[in-house]
Order: C-alpha cells, then structure tokens, then sequence
C-alpha cells in the first residue's frame, strides 16, 4: 500500500493545480492498483471533509458521494473502512457534521460506551452531551 496525504486527494478531486493536479491524477490512475492500492487514513478522510467543505463549498449531497465514492473504489483502502461508512450513513441522516459522527463511531468501535462533549450539535450525532 501507498499512503495517500489529503493534498493529493486534494488535488486529484478538485483538479486546481496546474502542476499538483496532473500529477495526482497519473499517480492514483496509475501506480494504485488492487494489488497496490492507495491508503487513505482517518485523519485524511476528515481533513478532506473539512477542505471540501471550508475551500470548496461541498453541500452535504457532495461529501456523501465523495465518500461514497472514495470508500467503494478498489484501488483505495480507507482506514477502517466500516467505521466510516457507519459515519457516512449517520451524517447523510443527520443535522451534525460528518466529523462529529465520524468521532462517535470510531469511539463506539473502540468499546466506549458514550463520547462526551460540549457541543449541543455534536450531541446530536449520538454523544452525551457533558453540561456545565
């Protein structure tokens, strides 16, 4: 496997870079493979969420297909893959941002019984909500 940063993701998606976007395509077309896929790790997923967001304006329709895509293309590994499709499902259903789902779902998977928080949105996303 072949680590990919969110720069190169990035790049690849949005196609903004005269010289990064080119390169980006050549090699996640051509050097990942099923054999040699790319590794796309929790922390790239949410910085990708977070810039697709933030930098590009992407609805929510957008993320979803966006990882819906990322998560079904075999050339592509994502970190705990389930983890974060159960995190896709929820978001798409939800009023809290991906990442907050995101957070919760990797807490439930490592045995947590709640995840606590401030933030009355993220508590929607299945959180406790820690008052004060």
């Amino acid at each position: 496997m072949i680590g990919l940063d969110t720069n190169v993701l990035v790049r690849y998606i949005a196609q903004d870079d005269s010289t990064q976007s080119p390169r980006a395509v050549k090699f996640i077309e051509k050097e990942c493979s099923t054999q040699c896929p790319g590794f796309i790790g929790l922390v790239t997923i949410a910085e990708l969420v977070w810039v697709s967001e933030s930098c590009y304006g992407a609805s929510k329709e957008d993320v979803a297909k966006l990882l819906r895509l990322i998560l079904s293309t075999k050339q592509l590994v994502v970190q705990d893959a389930e983890t974060v499709w159960k995190a896709l499902r929820l978001f798409e259903g939800g009023q809290a941002d991906f990442s907050d789902y995101l957070v919760e779902s990797i807490a439930q998977s490592a045995g947590c019984e709640t995840t606590v928080t401030f933030d009355k949105t993220a508590a929607k996303a299945g959180m406790t909500l820690l008052k004060t």
